[in-house]
């Protein structure tokens, strides 16, 4: 990854998205840049503006917020070893990350699907209950 003196001036950041396996189209990187799910510094991006090694960004994908650095600039899109070469994600995002997947974990505990289908029995208890308005 030798830098270019194109790429010394910068990337643009669709392009950069996409370089480094963040979204699986630049097409996709764009959609995300304009429904403001990727942040430089805090403030909202547009796909054309250029990135440059230090950029702190913010993307949202899901329900997952990563907070990472460029240190790496490529337009061209590589292995994925190769992709995580170009940036760095701050310790503090990958706690953050780890709580809320923790915590998404737990959430889905509370509520079991059911082993089986109703019987004849159960589906007009089912059906009962859904009468209560009714009543």
């Amino acid at each position: 990854m030798v830098a270019t003196a194109s790429e010394a001036a910068g990337i643009r950041l669709d392009v950069w998205l996409w370089a480094a396996r963040w979204f699986k189209t630049r097409a996709l990187a764009k959609q995300a840049i304009a429904s403001g799910k990727v942040e430089i510094a805090g403030a909202p991006a547009k796909a054309a503006r250029l990135l440059r090694i230090g950029d702190g960004l913010k993307i949202c994908r899901e329900h997952e917020h990563y907070d990472i650095v460029v240190i790496g600039l490529d337009h061209r899109r590589g292995p994925a070893l190769q992709a995580e070469t170009l940036y760095i994600e701050s310790a503090e995002s990958v706690a953050r990350r780890e709580a809320l997947r923790e915590q998404r974990k737990f959430d889905r505990l509370g509520m079991q699907p059911p082993e089986h289908k109703p019987d004849k029995r159960a589906r007009r208890l089912i059906r009962a209950l859904g009468d209560l308005d009714a009543l």
